[in-house]
């Protein structure tokens, strides 16, 4: 599949895979055929729907399901050639507005990156993040101007600017390792993406070991059954990241 087709399908597939969205199309239905008696019951179905995956209960084995088996293989005895850090954990918008780094929910990824530098664990730092304006400040750019205040070396930050996807990340990646002849590379993304990560990585060519942070799944026990904002994220994030891996490996780019 082209690249570009890919992009703009991965886009309208993470939207209709919202559970936000399947309540306002329900909504929709309603509205249409209100005076039909299918009308009361789609609206119901929407607002359930909306319930369902607003509880933490469902969010989180939702969750749990996501990051089942993640684990951390990076090996003690091993200083890495570089760390590749992927995209996700700034928001640039933010950032643009306030003219500093803003990490977001998934900033883990950045932070543990720097402390894998900061350790002496690995070399280099590469975060791979592009955006749809490569001309203006991206993902990447702000990574790079953090970890410079924090300490960190200009000629040991890599910045791959050009990939917006997962499969993008791995394309781009492997052209920038083998530029640079790294050969002991460690993966650092969210436990709930790091199976399709690590997976297309692989299938790209990059032997990696991996690091996942950002762990969303526990024990969450006040207000179980209140919906929350919060667990409709994790819902919908989760569910997005089940199906991605299903369509990764139905359009050959990830391994089993």
């Amino acid at each position: 599949m082209l690249p570009e087709v890919f992009y703009v399908l991965s886009k309208l597939f993470d939207l209709l895979l919202a559970p936000l969205t399947w309540a306002l199309l329900l909504v929709l239905a309603g509205i249409v055929w209100r005076r039909r008696p299918a009308g009361p019951w789609l609206a119901g179905a929407a607002g359930a729907v909306l319930y369902l995956f607003s509880v933490e209960p469902v969010a989180n084995e939702l969750t749990r399901l996501a990051e089942a088996g993640v684990r951390s293989t990076v090996r003690p005895e091993v200083v890495y050639d570089a760390a590749i850090v992927l995209g996700g954990g700034i928001d640039p918008a933010a950032s643009i507005g306030s003219g500093e780094t803003e990490l977001n929910a998934a900033g883990d990824r950045v932070v543990a990156g720097y402390a894998l530098f900061q350790s002496g664990r690995v070399r280099n730092l590469m975060l791979s993040a592009g955006g749809p304006d490569p001309a203006e400040p991206v993902e990447a750019d702000w990574a790079a101007t953090l970890w410079r205040r924090l300490g960190v070396p200009g000629d040991r930050i890599v910045l791959e600017r050009e990939s917006r996807n997962t499969r993008e990340n791995a394309r781009w990646s492997v052209r920038v390792v083998r530029e640079r002849g790294w050969k002991t590379l460690v993966l650092v993304t969210s436990a709930m993406h790091m199976p399709r990560a690590a997976a297309t990585f692989r299938k790209a060519g990059l032997d990696v070991d991996l690091l996942p942070v950002d762990r969303r799944y526990g024990p969450r026990k006040d207000g179980n059954w209140l919906p929350r904002v919060e667990s409709l994220e994790r819902s919908s994030g989760a569910l997005r990241e089940l199906a991605g891996r299903g369509v990764y490996r139905a359009v050959g780019y990830a391994g089993s």
